[in-house]
């Protein structure tokens, strides 16, 4: 983590591949069994705690995932485990105010922001598969530019950390602390499960965070721009996602 930071000297790295290889990995077995202990034992627990128990099990293999709505998890992982890696996928659609997050995360924060990009431009996957491929299949775009690139990325790691809360949709309402990624053979952190939006704002209060600007301009939840609307009053949060398809999540988290 420090090396890619160090090499970069503002903590961005823009790179497509995973990160190096390490003979030291965990069997899937023994990362299951970790992750099924840890989901028991640290339920409950402060979000701190849970990314601290993280940080001292794996280590350089373990990282941060960020769509960079904000900083708020970079940033709490970051005082457990400065220079930790922090994942982010630009799939080339998205806001300039999300980039500008990325960027912000980047600058300020004791973290390196790895920015993955899908295997061909948005030009060349027009010339493939046809123009605006989000529009027909949104299953096939969230695929190729955002499941395949964060299976490339965390080929490396043995665990990686996530966003997601408990509230922010029924399909999300589940969500455990610590779970094991049978797709991936990885385990999952979601240290931030049990918060509310209350929870989230006043830590950016505290800590001054990185927001996306976007949310003041009446948006629940903010993905790539072509499938993402506001959202009105009464709507949860992720519904001006994929809004014209039966289409809740990209297909990272399932």
């Amino acid at each position: 983590m420090s090396a890619l930071r160090s090499a970069t000297g503002l903590g961005l790295v823009g790179i497509g591949g995973p990160a190096p290889a390490d003979p030291a990995r965990r069997d899937p077995e023994e990362l299951r069994a970790l992750a099924e202990r840890a989901g028991r034992e640290l339920e409950g627990a402060p979000a701190l705690e849970i990314a601290r128990w993280a940080a001292e099990t794996f280590g350089d293999r373990f990282c941060v995932t960020s769509s960079m709505a904000d900083g708020v998890l970079a940033h709490l992982v970051s005082r457990v485990a400065p220079g930790v890696d922090v994942v982010f996928l630009d799939t080339g659609l998205h806001f300039p105010e999300t980039l500008k997050v990325r960027d912000e995360v980047a600058r300020r924060l004791p973290v390196t922001v790895r920015s993955i990009r899908p295997r061909m431009t948005v030009g060349q996957q027009d010339g493939q598969y046809g123009p605006r491929l989000f529009s027909r299949s949104p299953d096939d775009c969230c695929q190729l530019r955002k499941v395949e690139p964060l299976e490339r990325a965390l080929a490396g790691y043995d665990a990686w950390a996530a966003g997601l809360r408990r509230d922010e949709s029924p399909t999300r309402a589940n969500t455990p602390v610590v779970a094991f990624d049978a797709r991936r053979g990885k385990v999952k952190i979601n240290p931030i499960a049990a918060w509310s939006q209350r929870d989230v704002d006043a830590y950016i209060a505290r800590y001054d965070i990185p927001v996306n600007e976007l949310f003041a301009r009446g948006y629940g939840s903010i993905g790539c721009w072509p499938c993402t609307r506001r959202t009105r009053a009464g709507e949860d949060p992720r519904a001006g996602r994929w809004a014209m398809f039966e289409k809740t999540e990209c297909g990272l988290h399932t």
